[in-house]
């Protein structure tokens, strides 16, 4: 380590009052790379959804053609985009102890978020989320065609946040007000069975109203970071919540900190990272960005909480074995997906089993079948 600043002078102000003296810079030495490794799990998990989707795709074209296309096998992965039956799953499972019979990969894959956003803060949005890579990208995008991205003034920021908890409360609401038996019930229904295809439907078949609202959003989020994110999606506030239960949080050492604000600056949900000791919030995604636009050593870090220490330990002794390696989190969130979606591959608890012959009934007749 090397200084770049210096102690000032001691002395005595006008007043009387000693000077105060100024902190000394520590350089980080290590480049930080925890852009490098997110981008990488970030492009890694679109290609597995983008390799689900062609399968699924494949898969649904083979019922609606009445079997004349080449048959693939349904991959189970698609019903990580079943947020609200992997809920009404998961209850189902909490109260009857049993795994259910529909998308029962969807509730392993509500576990696997919601376990790495209670194990590592908001992960499961800036880390895996197809959706808030994509948000991610467009506003990067914005920035570098417009050469800015706009802030959404305070005494609107706030009302505009709190819809993605509304909509979340109303799909929670939903979900705990039903019985196992109405949950299983609606999940066996034959819009339960196919809501995956009417789901792709919708995109591909998207009317002048649909796709009006997704050019907006698309629009939106190339000029306001995060926009989706940050504002409307009601999953992303579910892991907010269970975020804040997080003991890795972004933790600032107020002794390092040269309290140069580019933290704050960076971020992408506008935290004062600067101002806190700890990013307690549920819009933190854990994204590490105001870590990489940091320059100093020990400053900030994504960490379990410091140890203590005498004053004459240095800095670094407070964030030993502490500090969550961006590689960590990368393989923590691996070992978390793996571990989950194998046991539900080892236990026959994967896949949904339905006749082949129900689904050729079902599948060209989606968007007949309402709930």
């Amino acid at each position: 380590m090397h200084s770049d600043a210096k102690f000032s002078c001691a002395g005595t102000n006008p007043g009387g009052v000693p000077a105060k003296q100024k902190k000394i810079l520590v350089r980080r030495i290590v480049r930080d790379r925890s852009q490098q490794i997110r981008r990488a799990v970030q492009l890694a998990f679109l290609a597995l959804n983008a390799w689900i989707a062609i399968e699924f795709l494949l898969w649904t074209r083979y019922f609606e053609s009445g079997g004349q296309t080449h048959y693939v096998e349904r991959p189970a992965g698609v019903d990580g985009w079943l947020p609200i039956a992997g809920l009404m799953n998961l209850k189902y499972f909490l109260v009857t102890h049993h795994v259910p019979v529909m998308h029962p990969a969807a509730m392993f894959l509500t576990a696997v978020f919601l376990l790495s956003s209670l194990l590592l803060k908001k992960t499961f949005c800036s880390w895996l989320c197809p959706v808030g890579t994509a948000s991610e990208y467009l506003w990067k995008l914005g920035r570098r065609v417009f050469h800015r991205n706009f802030v959404v003034p305070r005494w609107l920021d706030i009302p505009l946040r709190g819809l993605k908890y509304l909509l979340m409360s109303f799909f929670l609401f939903i979900v705990i007000s039903m019985s196992a038996e109405a949950l299983n019930d609606f999940l066996l229904a034959p819009f339960g069975i196919i809501a995956d295809v009417k789901m792709l439907n919708f995109f591909c078949h998207m009317g002048i109203v649909g796709m009006a609202v997704v050019v907006m959003l698309i629009v939106l989020s190339l000029f306001i970071q995060n926009f989706w994110c940050r504002f409307l999606c009601p999953y992303g506030a579910l892991m907010g919540l269970v975020s804040t239960l997080s003991p890795a949080k972004i933790r600032r050492d107020a002794d390092a900190c040269v309290a140069c604000g580019k933290c704050s600056k960076a971020c992408p949900s506008s935290l004062p990272v600067d101002r806190l000791l700890q990013v307690r919030s549920a819009e933190c995604t854990g994204c590490m960005e105001c870590i990489a636009a940091c320059s100093v050593e020990n400053a900030l870090q994504l960490s379990l909480p410091p140890r203590r220490m005498n004053q004459q330990e240095p800095i670094a002794n407070r964030w030993r074995h502490r500090a969550l390696d961006p590689r960590l989190v990368a393989a923590a969130l691996a070992i978390i997906f793996f571990a989950l979606v194998g046991a539900a591959r080892a236990t026959g608890h994967w896949q949904t089993h339905i006749p082949q012959n129900e689904y050729m009934q079902l599948v060209p007749h989606a968007d007949e079948y309402g709930h």
